[in-house]
């Protein structure tokens, strides 16, 4: 006989609803596999993408360099001349003040805002400057002249 004979339409439908529920979740099993596959994926992933972070440092750093360039020639191209090192960067931000007149200077200025270098300090400028007619550089991430790999200089000059 079935069982469909035998039992009450009632009951049928809780065995149903009974066996429909154990399905809904997961066991500890699975839940322990994709775990110990997640980890194996991070410790093969991780390691590759930690040596990255200081690479996209020094590009950004290159990018900002680049940028901080575009804006001085433009502020040269309207005053005919670079700020002054005492005038600084913040002359592409602002209107100098002290210095030689600056008569050219556009109303909004050359920059929104003065960037900082990805380890935080501000970027160093120079005019003259010692490798080119002006000279904008980061220190790198130790913040002091020279050095190499990630605490090499970076400037205008390596564009």
């Amino acid at each position: 006989m079935r069982p469909s004979m035998i039992m009450p339409a009632s009951n049928r439908s809780t065995v149903r609803r009974f066996f429909r529920v154990r399905h809904l979740g997961f066991t500890l099993i699975e839940i322990m596999v994709v775990v110990v596959i997640m980890g194996i994926l991070a410790a093969l992933v991780v390691p590759k993408l930690m040596g990255r972070t200081d690479d996209a440092r020094i590009s950004a750093a290159r990018q900002d360099v680049a940028t901080v360039m575009q804006a001085l020639k433009l502020y040269r191209l309207d005053n005919q001349r670079y700020p002054t090192t005492v005038q600084g960067l913040q002359a592409l931000v602002a209107k100098p003040t002290s210095g030689p007149v600056s008569n050219g200077w556009k109303a909004g200025g050359y920059l929104d805002k003065l960037p900082k270098d990805p380890w935080g300090s501000p970027y160093q400028y120079l005019s003259p400057g010692i490798k080119g007619e002006s000279d904008v550089f980061s220190l790198g991430a130790d913040g002091q002249s020279g050095g190499e790999g990630n605490d090499a200089d970076l400037g205008s000059w390596d564009l």
